[in-house]
């Protein structure tokens, strides 16, 4: 990966993982302009420069460019730009021995704008993958830990329980899409495809665009923009972030070594949103303002963390990049290449 800004963190992303299944096989990935599809991406291109023969294919509905152009760069790995909800454009893809299915919003504000593209990326989309993948082929359905809300309060969210929302939450169309896609992926199971959802977390890092409203990049934003950090509620809501060449690594290694259908997939660390806030406001040097009175985002949980346990007793211990760390990494990546905002 000869310039790539991601070569470090794929390395992250990478430990542990077996190379033999990816040696010699085709893959396709959607949704790679994700941070978690970028560090994805990065992954791949990087054991395509240590010698893999696999064949890469990547969707992409925006165009390509920078540091992710150049990255994706390389006569074994191929582009497609299109739309995910259109059956036309998937009938186009290629069929793949392995697929990770990665696109989506993770950001209320975007999956909510259009909530029945939300629903069609979640449950078309996903059937009509599998279909692309032959018996004996592996799928990942990066789901999301949303699925967990409406449990009590401090109970623990594993992968053997679910919410209780209803289909009139305000989420709906994200929460439901996503437990319609895991019920697809569990169906596909029974047919010899080795299927495995990945209820993902608040991963976080570099590779978001300027655009993302999620509230860490929202933070970082605020820093660098307007020389202060001023948040919409007091920030009580408590939050465990995952840096993403952690969460790419649980799920390459879930999906290419592991027995379960569902693996949560998340950090390690409680953190009140508004310590997050005062993590940023240190690094930048700016102050962390709160308001007098909260406005609180309509259906966003007051709590978000995972149970980790049955992955690590799958696949042992987590190790974990410090989130000061991680947080520093994200920032950097910031000021590169977002440099109007510096």
């Amino acid at each position: 990966m000869s310039s790539s800004y991601f070569h470090e963190d794929a390395g992250i992303a990478l430990e542990g993982v077996p190379r033999e299944p990816l040696q010699d096989c085709r893959v396709l990935l959607t949704g790679a302009s994700g941070v978690v599809g970028i560090h994805m991406a990065a992954a791949f291109r990087r054991l395509i420069d240590e010698g893999s023969k696999l064949r890469l294919q990547v969707t992409f509905q925006s165009p390509v460019t920078g540091v992710i152009a150049e990255m994706l760069d390389h006569p074994q790995i191929s582009i497609r730009r299109g739309d995910l909800t259109d059956p036309t454009f998937r009938r186009s893809l290629d069929e793949a021995e392995v697929i990770l299915h990665a696109a989506g919003y993770g950001q209320p504000g975007r999956f909510l704008e259009n909530p029945g593209k939300t629903i069609r990326l979640n449950t078309e989309a996903t059937l009509d993958l599998l279909d692309k993948v032959p018996s004996g082929g592996r799928f990942l359905f990066v789901s999301t830990s949303e699925l967990y809300v409406g449990l009590p309060a401090g109970e623990p969210n594993s992968e053997d329980r679910i919410g209780t929302t209803n289909t009139t939450h305000p989420r709906a169309c994200y929460i439901e899409g996503k437990r319609c896609g895991e019920a697809a992926c569990n169906a596909a199971r029974a047919s010899g495809i080795h299927a495995v959802s990945g209820r993902l977390a608040l991963a976080y890092g570099p590779g978001a665009h300027s655009h993302d409203r999620r509230v860490l990049y929202t933070f970082i934003e605020k820093a660098l923009r307007q020389g202060q950090i001023t948040m919409m509620d007091h920030g009580d809501a408590r939050r465990i972030y995952c840096y993403a060449p952690d969460a790419v690594r649980i799920m390459l290694r879930a999906v290419l070594e592991g027995r379960e259908p569902i693996y949560n997939v998340g950090g390690r660390g409680v953190l009140l949103i508004r310590e997050v806030a005062e993590k940023i406001g240190a690094q930048l040097g700016v102050p962390v303002r709160l308001p007098e009175t909260a406005r609180p985002l309509e259906g966003a949980p007051a709590e978000v963390g995972l149970d980790m346990g049955l992955y690590e007793r799958e696949f042992g211990p987590l190790k974990y990049v410090d989130f000061d760390e991680g947080l520093r990494r994200t920032i950097a990546w910031h000021r590169r290449e977002q440099p109007a905002a510096a």
